[in-house]
């Protein structure tokens, strides 16, 4: 028995085109089923999920009759907006018969690159997670070009659970796991029960190319297993056509290959904001934010008397005692500007300062590190 999973709370799963899609053959309705109901499973017992799932390109093929992936960007992009249609319809039918909500979600690598997109798509996911609605996530295949394209969901779902603070990633795929060599090739191939995630040597045990429906091979969900594993969580690559995979997992069973993060998702995070040495503004405190930022809670902007630099919303700020010391570094949930007008004041006075609702915090405890 494997116990890493079995204390996480909130979780990513990844599922490729040939399980949605039953290797290209239409949408997998009995796939897509067993899978909503292992998910309401989880969320029942209070573990939050986000589902990523490739399939819109594959669906959209299948409709419009086309046998082979096209190369040409602009047909993938019209093959997507078809497909995501039907993708789409067929998740919120399946999470209905559970009494639950899915949502879609597209995002491109503009997104998660721009700080303050981020920021909006982090409270998106998290509200919807709150609401206990089950994003749908895949790329905005629609839109992407060569130079935004994320180039494979096992990336995409990488930098969701990074950017949602996930405990673990899952991927789902038609392969048990990772070998040390390719199986078809080679008889004395072994499964990889466990290894660490971001090791030299796993890169060179996945070689080969994904299939004709999907973008990924088995290199790329290692590479996303090292990705995930920056923000401190776990990866598991295992078989989607495993019974009941996703609740075997997170019971402990020892199910295709675990990648372990050498570092906590809080730990991680946090050191990620402590070595930000480019700090865009400053914040000064008054004797009571200080003593509730040192307390774990988060800085409200009635705490906060004086702004100083220009800088944009989802920017790296640093905290300032009032003698003149840094205590934190934190993500503004406001810009400089907006900063200036509603410090000193209470946080039910943002709508009526900016003339637009805002977060309460002006930092979220979530977002900030002592220094």
């Amino acid at each position: 028995m494997n116990t890493v999973l079995t204390s996480c709370k909130r979780i990513v799963v990844k599922v490729g085109s040939s399980l949605v899609t039953n290797q290209g053959a239409g949408l997998d309705l009995d796939a897509l089923g067993k899978w909503a109901r292992q998910i309401a499973a989880l969320n029942a017992s209070g573990i939050e999920v986000v589902l990523v799932s490739s399939g819109a390109i594959a669906e959209g093929m299948q409709r419009l009759g086309w046998r082979t992936r096209p190369t040409l960007i602009h047909e993938l992009q019209a093959a997507a907006a078809v497909g995501q249609m039907g993708l789409v319809q067929a998740y919120e039918s399946c999470f209905r018969q559970h009494q639950l909500h899915a949502a879609q979600v597209l995002l491109t690598h503009a997104d998660l690159v721009d700080r303050e997109r981020y920021l909006n798509a982090r409270a998106t996911l998290t509200t919807l997670l709150g609401l206990r609605v089950i994003p749908i996530i895949n790329e905005n295949d629609t839109v992407v070009t060569d130079e935004i394209k994320f180039g494979d969901n096992d990336t995409l779902g990488a930098l969701v659970t990074n950017l949602i603070d996930a405990d673990a990633l899952i991927i789902l795929t038609d392969q048990p796991g990772l070998y040390t060599a390719d199986p078809r090739k080679d008889p004395h191939a072994t499964l990889v029960s466990q290894a660490q995630a971001g090791n030299a040597k796993l890169e060179a045990m996945a070689g080969g190319a994904g299939s004709t429906i999907g973008r990924g091979g088995m290199l790329t969900k290692i590479l996303a297993a090292k990705r995930a594993a920056r923000s401190g969580a776990h990866t598991v690559i295992a078989s989607g056509h495993e019974n009941d995979v996703l609740l075997r997992l997170m019971q402990g069973d020892s199910i295709g290959t675990l990648l372990t993060a050498p570092t906590l998702t809080l730990a991680a995070r946090k050191q990620w904001l402590a070595d930000h040495l480019q700090v865009a503004g400053t914040l000064v405190l008054d004797e009571g934010a200080t003593r509730a930022l040192r307390d774990g809670k988060s800085l409200l902007p009635i705490g906060v008397t004086q702004v100083s630099g220009e800088f944009q919303r989802g920017a790296v700020v640093a905290c300032i005692d009032p003698t003149g010391k840094a205590i934190a570094h934190g993500l503004s949930n406001y810009n400089a500007d907006e900063a200036h007008r509603i410090a000193r004041h209470s946080s039910l006075e943002i709508s009526s300062l900016l003339g637009y609702g805002g977060d309460a915090e002006l930092i979220h405890r979530d977002n900030l590190v002592l220094l």
